[in-house]
C-alpha cells in the first residue's frame, strides 16, 4: 500500500513533490481541484491522500469533510504557515496531520512514511492482540475499536494515539511520547495536534460509570486512559 494521492492546484510544485515520491518508491497520483480530488479519496485505491488547504472552487478543507464522510483513509494536509485556524480546524474534521508550506519534497515525504509506518505496522499482529480497557476494546489487526461493544469510528491518528494510551492505560503519558508514537516525528514546539486529537477521541468515547471521561490531562504529564 504505497500509492499517494496528491490533491492541489499548484501543478509546478505537485509535480516536484511527485517525482520526489516517486524516487522514493511510491506510487503518485496527482488532481488539481476538490471535487475530483474528494471523489479520487473515497475510490479505496489509495494509501493516503495528501491535500492542500488553500484551492479555488471546492477548498481542502471541503473536500476532507466530504473524505471524512464516507472514508477513514489517512489524510495530510498542506497549509499555510503560521494559519493555525485553517490547521485546528482541519484536525478536528479528522486530518491526520499536517505540513506548513513552504515545505521541502524530503519533509513531505518523511511526514507520510511516518503516517504509513504507523497506519499498517500492526498488520501483522495476531488474533491474539486485543487489547481491554473497561468498556474500550481494541482491535490492532483490524484497527476496529468498540466502546460497550458499540463500534468507533476513528481517523488513522486518533486510532494510533489511543492504542499508545490503552497500552498504558492507568499511567500518565506524555505529549512527547504520545508524539512520537503516535504520529511517528518529535513534538514541536506550540504543535497543538495532540491536544486536538484528543478533544476528538473525548467526544467519541463514552464516560466512566461515574459521568467523567476516559480520557483526563494530567498536569504537567500528559494524558492518561483510566482504568475502571
Amino acid at each position: 500500500m504505497n500509492h499517494v494521492l496528491l490533491i492541489d492546484d499548484d501543478v509546478e510544485l505537485v509535480g516536484m513533490f511527485a517525482e520526489y515520491l516517486e524516487q522514493e518508491g511510491f506510487r503518485v497520483a496527482c488532481v488539481h481541484n476538490g471535487d475530483d480530488g474528494a471523489r479520487a479519496a473515497l475510490g479505496g485505491e489509495y494509501a493516503i491522500a495528501i491535500l492542500d488547504v488553500m484551492m479555488p472552487g471546492t477548498n481542502g478543507i471541503e473536500a476532507l469533510r466530504r473524505i471524512r464522510a464516507g472514508s477513514r483513509i489517512p489524510v495530510l494536509m498542506l497549509t499555510a504557515r503560521g494559519d493555525d485556524a485553517d490547521r485546528i480546524l482541519g484536525l478536528e474534521l479528522g486530518a491526520d496531520d499536517y505540513v506548513a508550506k513552504p515545505c521541502t519534497p524530503r519533509e513531505l515525504t518523511a511526514r507520510v512514511r511516518a503516517i504509513l509506518r504507523r497506519t499498517q505496522a500492526t498488520q501483522g499482529d495476531g488474533p491474539g492482540a486485543l487489547i481491554t480497557v473497561g468498556k474500550l476494546a481494541m482491535y490492532p489487526e483490524q484497527r476496529r475499536v468498540t466502546w460497550d461493544g458499540v463500534p468507533v469510528e476513528l481517523t488513522s491518528t486518533e486510532f494510533n494515539l489511543l492504542e499508545v494510551l490503552a497500552r498504558q492505560a492507568g499511567r500518565p503519558v506524555s505529549k512527547n511520547e504520545l508524539s512520537e508514537q503516535g504520529l511517528g516525528r518529535p513534538l514541536a514546539r506550540f504543535d497543538r495536534n495532540i491536544d486536538v486529537h484528543l478533544s476528538s477521541l473525548r467526544h467519541k468515547l463514552g464516560p466512566l460509570p461515574d459521568g467523567r471521561s476516559c480520557l483526563q490531562t494530567i498536569y504537567r504529564q500528559g494524558y492518561q486512559l483510566i482504568r475502571e
